[in-house]
């Protein structure tokens, strides 16, 4: 059993031996892993890190460029003006939000798709030339939409630098908080206008149900099936939504 035993160790070392100079003669190649551009492994690690944090970031990134922020401004105040604490949940609302924006941003995503992101993909052209033809769309649609007084706020507290005498030139760290700005205002001029009918409701519920000298009965008990008979009435959701959208156009 002993002799057997060394026999298949020795067996075994012996092939160790011969197949360890090939496999050690062979080196790992991280070149294919690395993506194919310009400038040495370093700066092409560096891109990756950047795009992964660009990915990280995306959501919100889709805030703050986008319609996303007025659209789940306008929804949250219409559930609170109705008196439903879960009812759409929240789920339902950003999804209603989310593919909102999508809509709306449609023609903004293709012209960023077919002018920068694709000829980048395609190698027709190096990431500095297609940045900006990426984000020039974008840039388009946000100063469509913000306020002049958001913008001149924004470009008089900025330092030198950053400051801009062309709109069309302005920088985006001056354009995006400057549009985030406008989109939550107008936002809550949506809201305000959701919430009144709803508002007048309530003060109604609770006038007549005070002159009965009903004190004891609270008045949600029935000014909330009214709020949500009122909003079905008069097909609110087709409303909101159509002029949530309209206000783009």
């Amino acid at each position: 059993m002993t002799s057997s035993l060394i026999k298949r160790l020795a067996i075994i070392a012996a092939l160790t031996v011969v197949f360890s100079g090939p496999a050690a003669a062979q080196s790992i190649d991280l070149s294919g892993i690395l993506p194919q551009a310009g400038g040495t492994a370093t700066g092409r690690i560096v891109q990756l890190v950047g795009l992964l944090t660009v990915l990280s970031i995306a959501p919100g990134l889709l805030v703050m460029v986008t319609s996303f922020t007025r659209f789940s401004i306008a929804f949250s105040f219409l559930r609170s003006g109705i008196g439903l604490q879960t009812a759409p949940a929240n789920i339902i609302l950003i999804s209603l939000s989310l593919f909102m924006t999508f809509y709306v941003m449609g023609p903004t995503f293709d012209r960023s798709w077919q002018t920068g992101l694709r000829p980048m993909m395609d190698n027709k052209l190096t990431e500095a030339e297609a940045f900006p033809k990426i984000v020039q769309p974008f840039r388009d649609f946000m100063l469509a939409q913000v306020r002049d007084k958001d913008l001149k706020l924004f470009n008089d507290l900025a330092k030198d630098s950053m400051k801009a005498t062309d709109r069309d030139t302005i920088d985006l760290r001056i354009l995006v908080p400057a549009f985030m700005i406008s989109e939550i205002r107008r936002g809550f001029e949506i809201g305000f206008l959701i919430v009144l009918p709803f508002l007048v409701i309530d003060v109604i519920v609770t006038t007549v149900i005070m002159s009965m000298g009903m004190m004891m009965l609270s008045p949600t008990v029935i000014s909330l099936p009214m709020k949500v008979l009122f909003f079905v009435l008069v097909d609110g959701w087709n409303m909101l939504v159509g002029n949530l959208i309209r206000s783009y156009t």
